[in-house]
């Protein structure tokens, strides 16, 4: 096949990717965007999308069995139908993949499925090789972004076959469900799908190798889910670390290292392995570039760039919190950059959440990272959903919102919310938080009632010692 040149080329059409080669598009850069697998990446595949689907089902689920208490009363216990709930899900991922692929076209971008490989630069640019179903074609382009995304790690001996030990693909992919699981790790993708399947019935264990779970996030917000973990009859064991497993047929046994170094044994059904995530850059041809690395990950500035000329870099290959919204807003930067734009990607605050149930919601930094940043003193208020309208009305009270703030110029420095809507209110705190707000600014905010978003200006309140609903200590 002939040479195809272009002012720009996207690997991998993940959350970073895609959004980049369109907005390149749009700039009226000529781009292509190569993708090896999976259009939309891991996340509308196999990881973000899929997933919260699940956990919305098993949250209907678990909700139907608990209506008596609000005056409904359901007529038998609800049945669980796996194979419809995998057809539901994948109709979910469909929609989404196909709908990014219509996107990348209607806005100029070539699409070319398959494996892509840097070759050696020239004079006429940088050249990809690409390994298609109809066999190799090279690419040249002018400015390269490296998008390819991560995977879940593995430890040694539990080697995955999606059979007795799971990443979180197989996981989403279960269509029977069982008795019992370990999961290995108690981050956030391991405490979502663990309690995903603990309210289908499953018996689940995690085994954390620290002495804490969701060791990121805030201890408060944490504690919540914990109690929640210990009412559904999750079984959690900390400073605990996977040494091996055996399968017997009929069940697989592991072993694990105790705190006080003794050993002891857990039979299950099935092993969820989710002890994080590694980037995806070998075979890339990065070393033939001469592509700086650490640890495996792309060394990138704020501009994205790497150490090589036209070579830029984004998402999870780069490290940092690897979230697919971090990777859509370098993408978005990356092709403003490309596209002669002055441009950096410079952000006072990235939200995070962990879809637990009551879910997580954090941007900023914890009291002791506040403190650790230089915070003498702080303004913490915390506002309990249990005291607002909206979640007793709903019979969702569980968590609270809890806001940081500088003691001395009242600089909102924090938010951290755990329970019901945590992922969409966390959105009014990143806000504030990007805009340089101060606490009495969220104070201030005439907030709707009767709305969960009431919480945010309550805690705010709570930290001023103005609290309208609660009593100021």
């Amino acid at each position: 096949m002939p040479e195809q040149r272009f002012d720009a080329v996207v690997i991998g059409a993940g959350p970073g990717g895609y959004p980049a080669a369109i907005r390149l598009g749009q700039l009226k850069v000529k781009t292509a965007i190569i993708e090896r697998e999976y259009m939309g990446g891991v996340c509308l595949n196999v990881g973000c999308i899929p997933s919260k689907a699940v956990i919305h089902a098993a949250k209907t689920y678990e909700k139907l069995g608990k209506t008596e208490d609000i005056g409904i009363t359901i007529s038998g216990k609800p049945t669980l139908d796996m194979g419809k709930l995998q057809a539901w899900k994948g109709g979910v991922v469909t929609k989404l993949t196909t709908g990014v692929r219509t996107l990348l076209k209607g806005n100029g971008v070539e699409i070319i499925d398959g494996t892509a490989k840097l070759e050696k630069s020239g004079p006429d640019g940088h050249r990809i090789t690409v390994q298609t179903k109809s066999g190799p074609q090279t690419v040249i382009a002018k400015n390269i972004v490296i998008a390819t995304g991560s995977r879940p790690m593995e430890i040694p001996g539990f080697k995955v076959d999606q059979q007795r030990v799971l990443d979180s693909t197989g996981a989403l992919a279960l269509t029977t469900v069982p008795p019992r699981m370990i999961v290995i790790g108690g981050g956030y993708i391991g405490l979502e799908l663990g309690m995903v399947y603990a309210k289908f019935g499953t018996k689940v264990t995690v085994v954390e190798a620290t002495s804490r779970l969701l060791g990121s996030m805030d201890k408060d917000c944490v504690a919540v889910v914990e109690r929640k973990l210990k009412k559904m009859g999750v079984e959690v064991m900390l400073d605990t670390k996977a040494k091996s497993w055996e399968d017997k047929g009929d069940r697989a046994v592991l072993t694990v290292e105790l705190k006080d170094g003794k050993s002891a044994t857990i039979d299950t059904d099935k092993i969820l392995l989710s002890i994080g995530r590694r980037p995806n850059t070998e075979d890339l041809g990065l070393d033939a570039l001469g592509v700086k690395l650490e640890r495996g990950f792309i060394v990138a500035d704020d501009h994205l760039r790497t150490n090589v000329g036209g070579i830029y870099a984004i998402g999870d290959v780069i490290g940092g919190m690897m979230l697919a919204h971090k990777a859509t807003k370098e993408g978005e930067v990356v092709a403003e950059i490309i596209a002669g734009h002055k441009v950096a990607f410079d952000v006072r605050t990235i939200p995070a959440v962990v879809f637990t149930d009551p879910e997580i919601a954090s941007t900023g930094p914890t009291e002791e990272e506040a403190k650790a940043k230089g915070h003498a003193t702080l303004k913490v208020g915390k506002f309990p959903f249990a005291a607002l309208g909206r979640a007793l009305s709903v019979n969702d009270t569980e968590g609270f919102v809890k806001v940081i703030a500088d003691g001395k110029t009242g600089e909102l420095l924090g938010v951290h919310i755990v329970g019901n809507g945590a992922s969409d209110l966390i959105s009014e705190a990143a806000l504030a938080i990007e805009m340089g707000a101060v606490a009495d600014d969220l104070r201030l905010t005439i907030h709707p009632h009767p709305t969960l978003s009431e919480a945010l200006m309550e805690a705010a309140a709570v930290a001023l010692g103005e609290a309208i609903h609660v009593i100021n200590r």
